[in-house]
């Protein structure tokens, strides 16, 4: 188990880790969602013992190891650059960390043949990195990092320098590939899609503060609080200012709708997703919201359409094409029995409705 109590890490006068309460169990899968300066990096570098906290504790298996140099840990890491040894054939870069810990030659051949049989770059042990695809070479690493068995092996954006279809063959194998290891692995991405199909549990990171921690699918369904919600949402969630009063709740004097009435009369935050916000009515609890539109994207199979509408700028995901002009006035659907309604202080309120 690896727990992170009270962590903060400065560097001269800016604060780049606020008080980081973490604890990954063993045999877990872990994603650290942010953008870019989110703090994912920090955060790792801390759990391996890269960086020392400012302040705070970071226990590991009921030791306290902030102190501890990164060499009396058993942790790998791995970057979104292509790490390897260019000198070195694909065997003896995957073979490196074992040398070191002066194994016999015999369990070093089984232990880089296992491994590069799970990232299935066994025919390629004889050959150097340069001869290697992007893909081949990012394997290469990442079995480098799991070859000895690390107790925590950390992901910093492994596949962000890959193209499409080598990131979609990866994702695919990674969760195979750590079912079969009772090892920690933090994983850090900026893309919340990536995060869901993953699954496992994930720590929201918005300029330095945890804000969100728990199961993914939890997480996406139901932030703690506005933070978190946007932290999730890509493209970013639609947000505006509500009132409830009675049993409606009021856009403005031309939109309202029924409330729940569970929410205290008051003044809120809704959060809409953008997939929730369409060019058709598929709902009868959809409110019409006009606007006009700003920029239409379409990629052959999705329509992305950014609308101005009462002030706010509203995004609109939908399957299909939907042609729309820049300029030109339009009518969207927001299915409000999907929105999140957040407090003046930006906390979710725990209502039976909830997007997804």
């Amino acid at each position: 188990m690896l727990e992170l109590k009270q962590v903060v890490k400065k560097v001269g006068a800016e604060t780049h880790i606020y008080s980081a309460n973490l604890t990954l169990e063993p045999g877990s899968f872990n994603i650290l969602l942010g953008t870019t300066l989110a703090g994912k990096t920090t955060l790792m570098q801390l759990m391996a013992g890269l960086e020392k906290p400012t302040s705070g504790e970071i226990w590991f298996n009921g030791e306290n190891v902030t102190g501890m140099a990164v060499q009396k840990r058993n942790v790998s890491m791995v970057y979104q650059q292509f790490i390897n040894y260019p000198n070195m054939t694909v065997f003896e870069n995957i073979a490196s960390p074992l040398r070191v810990s002066r194994i016999s030659e015999d369990l070093v051949k089984k232990r880089v043949g296992d491994m590069a049989e799970l990232m299935k770059i066994s025919a390629m042990l004889d050959r150097h990195p340069s001869e290697l695809s992007g893909g081949q070479q990012q394997r290469t690493a990442m079995a480098r990092a799991m070859v000895k068995d690390s107790d925590l092996i950390l992901l910093d954006e492994p596949l962000a320098n890959l193209d499409f279809k080598l990131r979609e063959e990866l994702r695919d194998e990674l969760p195979r590939i750590f079912n079969e290891r009772n090892c920690i692995v933090g994983y850090a991405t900026t893309e919340p899609t990536e995060a869901l199909l993953f699954g496992g549990r994930t720590a929201a990171l918005h300029e330095g503060h945890v804000v969100d921690f728990g199961p993914t699918g939890e997480i996406y369904r139901h932030p703690s609080s506005l933070l978190s919600a946007q932290v999730f949402s890509e493209p970013p969630i639609n947000t505006a200012q509500v009132t409830k009063s009675g049993d409606r709740i009021i856009l403005n004097e031309k939109v309202s709708w029924k409330a729940d009435k569970a929410l205290p009369d008051g003044k809120y935050t809704i959060g809409i997703r953008a997939h929730h916000v369409l060019p058709k009515k598929e709902n009868k609890d959809a409110v019409a919201i006009d606007g006009t539109v700003q920029v239409a994207e379409l990629s052959g199979s999705e329509s992305m359409i950014h609308f101005d509408a009462y002030g706010e700028s509203w995004v609109s995901l939908s399957h299909g094409v939907h042609p729309f002009e820049s300029g030109q006035e339009a009518t969207l659907y927001a299915d409000v029995s999907r929105s999140f309604y957040f407090d003046q202080s930006g906390k979710m309120m725990n209502l039976k409705a909830g997007g997804a």
